[in-house]
């Protein structure tokens, strides 16, 4: 048995019998030692990174080879490993005491179920949430559970309209879309106007769903009431508003495994003129000939339903596994990584937006027009609810979503399905 796994196994058992708070490991000199003497630091950290693996990851190995410049003692194994499925296989592997990371990026909406599983480090008074005051206020929420902190917050993002400038200006519209009907109009303005060219791709799963479910009034629990609701009249009024966004004349959707993919390459090649899609996706965007000319790239905020308005915060934390024989380096790598001019170096590089107050006045964010552009959808964007089991919901209920827009199923019989299925996804809430 490794040593990893007999701490790893020492930690599960720790908090599951203990209600509050002792350190999750027996390093109980981790925090000290990385605080007080941090060149005496010594070990290995494994990182998985679960950026994009060719337009975000560049950034990340850049920086974890700096780091092991200033802490010439700790060794950075760096691993990209694919967001989708990222989460189960973290969760295998702390279950298993065996091969998870020593510092992950996680979701946000990962984070408070991780925690929730005893499988996170607190970071309360270490390195890690070194000058935490200047973090911005509710990506910093999402990582604190039952009043410890579990995590520290990386990106920020929401969901925004981007369009192409050009489609625009020769189908004759002067401002992005405010609301749904209006995008309707617009994209079938572009359609009549503009040769070969698609109005609108809607992609086909269930977190891209929410600007419309919020736009209802609506989202996939209702914390207060403890319940879920998938199948709530106002996700199915949202589904209402895509399907007549993607009917033929207006738009289009994709329900197959290549979706995502689909999507972006419609809007890089300028097949596509609109899309509903986050700050990670703009360097991919910009490789596309479509925005040979950066400036063509259009921002706005997702337009506005009958009740509200914005997209889902979202973003990734850096998270220290509870299990981890390298707490000080951990640490230590996760103040590096998070420190305002390596926030700095990462929005520059990827397009994504920091989480920290004072990055956003460091010329390379500040001169950037398409990370600015994003301020405004980021001030009308809607936090997540911080129910441990809510993140796995996107997954759960994405393929019965998938089977409503393409038509293997009434939207009434697919929420109802998912409804049941979404059973004991969230502790303590009904379906």
């Amino acid at each position: 048995m490794t040593r990893r796994r007999v701490l790893a196994l020492a930690a599960a058992t720790a908090l599951a019998v203990t209600a509050c708070g002792e350190s999750a490991t027996d390093q109980s000199n981790a925090a000290e030692q990385a605080n007080t003497d941090p060149q005496s630091v010594k070990g290995t950290v494994t990182f998985w990174d679960t950026s994009d693996a060719t337009t975000e990851s560049p950034a990340y190995r850049e920086l974890a080879k700096r780091f092991e410049q200033e802490y010439p003692n700790i060794k950075v194994d760096y691993v990209n490993v694919p967001f989708d499925g990222a989460d189960d296989k973290f969760k295998t592997a702390a279950q298993n005491g065996d091969g998870a990371p020593d510092v992950m990026r996680t979701d946000v909406g990962w984070t408070p179920t991780f925690a929730a599983l005893g499988y996170l480090q607190p970071l309360d008074d270490t390195p890690a949430l070194k000058n935490s005051d200047d973090y911005l206020p509710v990506p910093m929420e999402s990582n604190v559970y039952e009043g410890k902190t579990y995590g520290v917050p990386q990106v920020t993002d929401t969901l925004a309209l981007l369009y192409n400038k050009d489609h625009f200006a020769e189908a004759g519209i002067t401002e992005p879309p405010a609301t749904w009907d209006e995008l309707r109009e617009a994209a079938e303005k572009i359609e009549d106007e503009v040769p070969r060219t698609k109005g609108i791709f809607l992609n086909a799963d269930s977190y891209y769903l929410l600007p419309f479910v919020y736009g209802e009034g609506g989202d996939y629990v209702d914390v207060e009431a403890k319940r879920i609701t998938i199948d709530s009249p106002e996700v199915n009024a949202a589904i209402g508003t895509v399907r007549e966004l993607v009917a033929d004349g207006v738009g289009t959707t994709d329900t197959s495994a290549n979706k995502y993919t689909n999507m972006q390459d419609g809007f890089k090649k300028g097949t596509v003129s609109m899309i509903i899609n986050g700050p990670w996706s703009v360097s991919d965007a910009l490789s596309g000939e479509a925005f040979d000319d950066p400036a063509n790239l259009g921002v706005a905020p997702v337009p506005a339903g009958p009740k509200g308005q914005g997209g889902p915060v979202g973003g990734h934390n850096y998270t220290v596994y509870a299990g981890s024989p390298d707490l000080a380096a951990s640490y230590l790598f996760v103040e590096f990584m998070n420190r305002p001019e390596n926030q700095a170096y990462v929005a520059s590089e990827n397009n994504t937006l920091p989480t920290r107050t004072s990055v956003y006045e460091k010329p390379e964010v500040s001169d950037n027009e398409i990370l600015t552009a994003f301020q405004q959808p980021i001030e009308l964007a809607k936090p997540r609810p911080a129910a441990p089991g809510a993140g796995t919901l996107y997954d759960l209920f994405s393929p019965f979503y998938e089977q409503i827009l393409g038509g293997q199923a009434s939207v009434e019989d697919g929420l109802a399905q998912a409804q049941r299925k979404a059973k004991s996804a969230v502790p303590g809430f009904e379906s």
